[in-house]
């Protein structure tokens, strides 16, 4: 992985793409109710993520407004599922408020403990939810999108889905349960994703395994509008709507997993126990798409990568919820890290 001097600068490297990134990504830290509506039509509860200028990421203010409506819906007797969508067209939801995190981070350690802690227990609340929990994962769907989608029974994806968990990029690790579901996926797919941040577009993100179903996105208002239309509906009822239109999308159907002729070398080498033996996989390995991820790789925060494996490889046997009690351990470590790091770069005038 290099000497200590390159990890420490690679490390730093890492921080200046994340600080280029919260340029790029400057958000309100001023929310209300407007930013996530919660309604309840017809047999649903619906919620929608209502940032699309934002591409609607999660901040502090919506978990705290989904939350508590997510638990009045599962014991209500005349709610039968929970829909959740994004507004705008381009993002389901695109992740965390970046800006809001990284402040908390550098100076406001409540916030971090705060926002991790209560974005958890949403993701976990969605994964135990007694009602079907449908996820309509249209448009960009990364990081915190993929906590509120991938735990629920159903997730939706369309032609223009996007799938992607890039904290390997930006010093991080792929959370919100990702140390549960991605070593679940088929094969080492899950961690060839999380180490590598590749992006699963389209029906990819069904073939994946992300989603369970896969919709033509100009069908997406009609299957909404069907699911709600139910009378006491079960969640079998519910199945069979989603897999009539399923079955009915012809876009890309025909089309292979974009990844299925490489299944067998990222199988062997991302089985590997250390980031190091799969770094030397690739390199022996020598094919062009083998020495395209091990450039990708070199690009990532070592830290990172030697994280997330490790959280891959525990959460490949626990539950759910103690995948989610790790992993907020591992962030709160983070976010330590980062205002230590922070500070001593201020010291050198870096910042």
């Amino acid at each position: 992985m290099g000497s200590p001097t390159w990890r420490l600068v690679s490390g730093f490297n890492s921080l200046n793409r994340t600080n280029v990134i919260l340029q790029h990504l400057r958000m309100s830290k001023h929310t209300d109710a407007a930013e996530v509506l919660l309604e309840r039509k017809g047999c649903a509860g619906v919620i929608t993520l209502n940032r699309p200028k934002f591409l609607n990421a999660l901040n502090l203010s919506m978990i705290r407004h989904i939350y508590p409506q997510l638990k009045n819906w599962e014991q209500d007797p005349e709610t039968f599922l929970i829909i959740i969508k994004g507004t705008g067209g381009k993002a389901f939801c695109a992740g965390g408020d970046i800006r809001v995190i990284s402040e908390a981070g550098k100076a406001d350690q409540k916030m971090a403990q705060d926002f991790f802690r209560e974005e958890y227990t949403l993701n976990n609340a969605i994964g135990s939810c007694r009602k079907p929990y449908v996820a309509l994962i249209h448009g960009i769907t990364m990081g915190g999108g993929v906590g509120l989608s991938i735990h629920g029974r159903f997730r939706v994806a369309t032609e223009n889905s996007l799938f992607a968990m890039p904290e390997t990029a930006i010093g991080l690790f792929p959370d919100v349960g990702g140390g549960y579901f991605l070593p679940r996926l088929r094969g080492r797919l899950g961690y060839f994703l999380a180490l590598t941040g590749f992006r699963l577009k389209g029906r990819d993100v069904y073939a994946a395994g992300i989603a369970t179903h896969f919709v033509d996105s100009e069908k997406l208002g009609m299957l909404e509008e069907d699911l709600l239309a139910l009378k006491s509906p079960s969640k079998e009822n519910i199945a069979d709507v989603l897999d009539a239109y399923h079955a009915k999308s012809k876009i890309d159907q025909d089309k292979s997993f974009i990844l299925e002729e490489h299944m067998d070398n990222i199988n062997r080498w991302f089985s590997a126990n250390t980031v190091e033996q799969i770094i030397e996989n690739l390199q022996q390995d020598g094919s062009s798409f083998a020495l395209e991820q091990l450039k990708i790789i070199n690009k990532m925060s070592p830290t990172s990568l030697k994280i997330t494996l490790r959280q891959l490889i525990e959460g490949s046997s626990k539950t759910l919820q103690e995948v989610f009690t790790m992993e907020y351990r591992l962030s709160q470590a983070c976010m330590f890290s980062f205002r230590e790091a922070m500070t001593f770069m201020k010291v050198l005038g870096q910042f």
